[in-house]
């Protein structure tokens, strides 16, 4: 039985298809249409899941949409009405969108699809706890779901058992923990739906100073992690922007405009969210516990991305072990509502063993053949050398050595928004100097992001506070003392705001962030062999288990899919080397890049 899940029109569609209870392939469309967070029809995301299985849409037995449009139209009307008259620009703005397309959800995908069997719509919140519960290795845990919005719902929780999913309990809009961090996203001059993972970065340079502000005037918070937010302060009900005057006023003047220069504000900012958020997490999650008295839990939703407060939430010890999607954003309902119709829906059941997940490392996107990308590097007149496949691990871990950036370009592409060795940009964790190198002459991004390291599974407890696995890049741990490289007073005072990155703070200088903290992946051979196998050759060269690893792409695009995308993404950057297929290049023997504008021009930071 062949079922298609599918999410889209609001931001980050995508497409899955399970197949008798296995996911088979699962993609975003930004990486085939090339437009960050794509939020149309999926259509070649659809297309590549039909052909990685040999089928059309014909051979389909059932289509699920990750969400139920006319509960979210209600909603809608319901917000615009209460805040009436203001809100009418938005609202007339918003209703021709949803008079012409959004309402009509059923009638589209048969269109599109050319497909007349049985379509169903789930809410959006169980595609959500459908993500996180059944691709788990759990045969029973709680779930808790957290994001800016579905229908109704804005955080729920509830528990899984074997093929069911049943929600206990939920917070509403405009209550949303995902609304109120992006309010702050917003402000702080980043990009609502993108800019989250900024503003984590850039918390631990900054002091909580706006927290106790925040809890009294912004939200009501109590104890089981429930709140409500005081709307005179924010503007997303009815106008245009996130915050209003009254906001503004709160915290010390207007929003920063976008890519104008980060004061002392903004860190402060950044991090007092932070540390709401996290406070509000942890309430939430030891409510569930109490709740569902499930020692095991899963996460889902846009907030579950935020690896600072994952890594509070295991530090915490609330529950024995969680499980996190790995696409835990509006992508991953396609995946939650396929799996949803597959268990829930059709009452099949689960197997599991309680160790390993059926996400299969989220290596779920296309892979391209020697032959095809050899075809194109004819195409091009590229300059390469081809290795065999034993060559290949002890070449770029001696590169990786020397200090050389190389795009990698390795099997399935990852679903979700984390690279996780197959469409990665990679490098020497030791070097002093690779953080700044990555972001401004490779990502062309601010100076401050930090960069996570893949560290090989069985030495990450050597080096992080971690005593688990972290496949997914989802959860923050710190350096080990033995590793740390304390920093005098005297020192420090030469370096103020985003220049503190530059003060070395660990033996891997280059993924310790300036809390001594890493956003840890681990890797093992049995997932990924190859990458696997390269930071082994690393290691036994070096001495070191731990390499960088940043998503493949430059800011502003979605990470490479195709060899075409990483083959420009290589010329239009300063990487050393690119590895596609068994092919390495080099870009000194490369031809320049014929383009009509000056591209790095249209990225370049103040």
């Amino acid at each position: 039985m062949h079922i298609l899940g599918i999410s889209a029109f609001y931001h980050d569609s995508a497409a899955c298809l399970v197949k008798d209870g296995k996911i088979m392939a699962a993609a975003q469309e930004e990486r085939f249409t090339r437009k960050k967070h794509d939020h149309s029809f999926p259509a070649k995301a659809i297309d590549y899941c039909l052909k990685n299985s040999g089928i059309s849409s014909k051979d389909l037995n059932l289509v699920v949409f990750y969400e139920k449009p006319f509960l979210k139209f209600e909603r809608i009307l319901e917000t615009y009405l209460s805040f009436a008259p203001r809100g009418i620009i938005s609202f007339l703005r918003a209703m021709p969108v949803w008079i012409k397309e959004k309402l009509w959800i059923k009638e589209c995908l048969e269109k599109e699809l050319n497909f007349h069997g049985k379509i169903i719509f789930p809410e959006h919140h169980q595609s959500h706890a459908a993500s996180a519960f059944f691709p788990s290795p759990f045969k029973r845990a709680a779930f808790l779901v957290m994001d800016a919005v579905g229908e109704k719902s804005c955080t729920s929780f509830g528990v899984g058992i074997d093929n069911q999913i049943n929600i206990m309990g939920e917070m509403n809009f405009p209550h949303s923990l995902g609304l109120l961090y992006s309010a702050f996203t917003y402000f702080t001059g980043f990009k609502v739906n993108s800019g989250e993972y900024k503003m984590m970065g850039l918390a631990p340079y900054g002091n909580p100073k706006y927290k106790d502000l925040i809890l009294s005037e912004l939200i009501d918070l109590k104890e089981d992690g429930s709140f409500k937010m005081n709307m005179k302060y924010f503007n997303y009900c009815s106008g245009l922007t996130m915050t209003n005057k009254n906001f503004e006023k709160l915290f010390d003047g207007p929003p920063r405009q976008p890519e104008k220069k980060l004061t002392q504000r903004e860190m402060d900012l950044a991090r007092s969210i932070q540390d709401v958020t996290e406070e509000i997490v942890i309430r939430m999650a030891r409510y569930v516990r109490k709740k569902t008295g499930e020692n095991k839990l899963c996460l889902a939703g846009g907030v579950a991305l935020n690896c600072v407060s994952n890594g509070r939430l295991l530090r915490e010890k609330l529950f024995e072990d969680i499980w996190i999607q790995p696409a835990s954003g509006d992508a991953g309902g396609a995946l939650g509502a396929a799996l949803f119709a597959w268990h829930q829906y059709l009452d099949n059941q689960r197997k599991t063993d309680e160790k390993t997940d059926s996400q299969q490392g989220s290596y779920l996107g296309p892979e391209y053949s020697n032959e095809s990308i050899l075809q194109f590097l004819n195409r091009e007149g590229a300059d390469f050398t081809k290795l065999n496949d034993e060559e290949i691990p002890q070449k770029i871990a001696g590169l990786i050595a020397e200090e050389k950036v190389i795009g990698l370009f390795a099997g399935r592409m990852e679903f979700g928004p984390r690279a996780l060795g197959n469409r990665s940009i990679i490098g020497d964790a030791r070097s002093s100097e690779m953080q700044k190198t990555m972001n401004l002459k490779i990502k062309f991004r601010e100076s401050f992001r930090p960069f996570a390291p893949t560290v090989l599974m069985e030495h990450a407890s050597e080096y992080f506070e971690i005593d688990r696995e972290s496949p997914y890049m989802l959860l923050t741990a710190q350096v080990k003392e033995r590793i740390k490289i304390k920093t005098s007073e005297n020192e420090m005072k030469n370096h103020i705001g985003v220049d503190r990155v530059n003060v070395i703070r660990s033996t891997i200088p280059a993924v310790t962030h300036l809390d001594y903290s890493a956003r840890v992946q681990t890797i093992n051979k049995e997932t990924n062999p190859l990458y696997h196998k390269i930071i082994e050759e690393f290691y036994k060269k070096c001495g070191c288990p731990i390499i960088i690893n940043t998503s493949f792409n430059v800011r502003g695009e979605p990470i490479v899919c195709a060899p075409d995308d990483a083959y420009r993404c290589f010329l239009r950057t300063n990487m050393d080397y690119l590895l596609m297929g068994n092919f390495l290049l080099d870009k000194k023997g490369q031809k320049p890049l014929t383009e009509d504008k000056d591209w790095q021009k249209e990225f370049a930071l103040d």
